[in-house]
């Protein structure tokens, strides 16, 4: 899709960071728009700024984990906008903490939103992106959809599903000649507010991890970029038929920054060896076309 006058696109997780800087570009491309969250505070600025940028624009409180209502949601978005174009399954959280350390309602939360809530949008908007017969869904997944690092085993395995589920979801739709595209996502050091947002097992401290993590996306962010998500108006890179870790030819290894930042990590006592040397930005799968 090369152009948004006139299309509708979905947003969720828009309250802040990627899903607003998503909604205001969308909305200054001409685009008609349905954004949510669970923060109403950040998706009542969310929607001032779109509005301001003169789209049409419907929000809504809206928990992904929550099936029914994200069932119940994209048809309510259909019937009104009578169509849907876009889906972006935006919305994420974060929690640290080692897998010995953490409950296994942890874990759930974040499997929950991170995953099942990519699963309920796709599988709830994906009759309407067909029937529009110009439909591109588009999941964010993460740079830890790529590699592991510790204390983030539930983060690595939610984005790490979401990348396979889309990526089987893509053969599908060119298997089928559906009339979809489909595209993951994979933001490198981003400045959002989701490690400000996350949550932690006991004993370690929420600021400290936060400032940690801040220092780690400004290492990982493409150079001469703080990482900002509404700080340039570049397209995204398309990474086609690359290996997993973006240049390295081993599965398994994490990139030096990781290691050179490294009090979030070295926060719950990790050594991080990496042998590839890429500057991780925004890697994105082929959609299909």
């Amino acid at each position: 899709m090369t152009h948004f006058t006139g299309k509708v696109a979905v947003v969720t997780g828009a309250g802040s960071g990627i899903g607003r800087a998503l909604s205001v570009e969308l909305a200054r491309r001409g685009a008609r728009l349905a954004i949510s969250d669970v923060d109403l505070a950040g998706l009542a600025d969310t929607e001032a700024l779109v509005k301001a940028a003169g789209a049409d624009v419907r929000s809504d409180s809206l928990d992904v984990s929550q099936r029914e209502l994200v069932l119940s949601y994209a048809d309510s978005v259909a019937e009104q906008f009578g169509a849907v174009n876009l889906v972006f399954n935006n919305a994420g959280i974060a929690f640290t903490g080692t897998i010995e350390q953490m409950s296994f309602k942890d874990i759930d939360r974040v499997m929950d939103v991170d995953f099942w809530g990519v699963v309920n949008g796709t599988k709830a908007f994906l009759p309407h992106l067909i029937a529009s017969g110009d439909g591109h869904v588009i999941n964010i997944s993460s740079i830890f959809g790529l590699f592991s690092v510790p204390t983030q085993s539930a983060y690595n395995a939610a984005k790490f599903a979401v990348r396979g589920f889309t990526e089987s979801l893509r053969q599908e739709m060119l298997n089928e000649k559906r009339p979809v595209k489909v595209t993951c996502v994979h933001p490198g050091g981003i400045k959002t507010n989701i490690a400000r947002n996350s949550g932690q097992v006991d004993g370690l401290d929420h600021d400290e991890l936060a400032g940690a993590f801040d220092k780690l996306r400004a290492h990982l962010a493409p150079q001469g970029r703080r990482g900002d998500p509404q700080g340039s108006r570049e397209e995204p890179t398309a990474r086609a038929d690359r290996c997993r870790c973006l240049g390295c030819s081993t599965s398994s290894c994490v990139p030096p920054a990781l290691a050179t930042s490294g009090s979030w990590l070295r926060s719950a006592g990790a050594t991080v060896v990496g042998k590839c040397d890429v500057r991780a930005g925004l890697a994105v799968s082929r959609s299909a076309s």
